[in-house]
């Protein structure tokens, strides 16, 4: 299970810079409130499943405030994916059986599997969203597809 957490988890990131930068490319967007708040969702999602799987404090009236700027949001992205690449530097496949108890859903447990990869599916929904945004404000998003990211990483697997 590792292996294919690992590829959801990279393949995020490389679909979030993708993103990130397609929106520099588009002076309307960068400066877009719509754009900027559903951006952010996908950065505070991932936080809030990353921080739980690290036991770490998610603190709303923090993370819930939509950076001022694109270029601070883009460096709360990149902070993030520090913190979870280094994490998955680290990660074994017993810490991927891991029960986690999401606030939110007080009835159920996941495991930290599932939620890495409710992480990768919720911000692929919400990207397609900001691509749609991005075209409107005239943009154009770059490639974000699975397997594009496969071709650019030079691997089939």
């Amino acid at each position: 299970m590792l292996p294919l957490i690992e590829q959801l988890i990279r393949h995020k990131w490389w679909a979030n810079h993708n993103l990130l930068r397609s929106v520099v490319e588009c002076a309307p967007a960068t400066d877009d409130s719509e754009l900027r708040k559903l951006l952010h969702h996908i950065l505070v999602a991932n936080r809030y499943w990353l921080l739980l799987t690290l036991g770490q404090p998610f603190v709303d009236e923090h993370e819930k405030r939509i950076p001022d700027s694109h270029a601070a949001l883009t460096a709360a992205f990149a902070d993030t994916e520090r913190l979870e690449l280094d994490w998955l530097s680290r990660a074994t496949p017993e810490e991927l059986e891991h029960r986690l108890q999401p606030r939110a859903l007080p009835d159920i447990t996941i495991s930290v599997s599932e939620a890495m990869t409710q992480a990768a599916l919720h911000s692929h929904g919400h990207r397609s969203q900001c691509a749609t945004r991005l075209r409107a404000l005239g943009g154009t998003p770059a490639p974000m597809d699975f397997v594009l990211w496969l071709r650019a990483k030079g691997s089939s697997t």
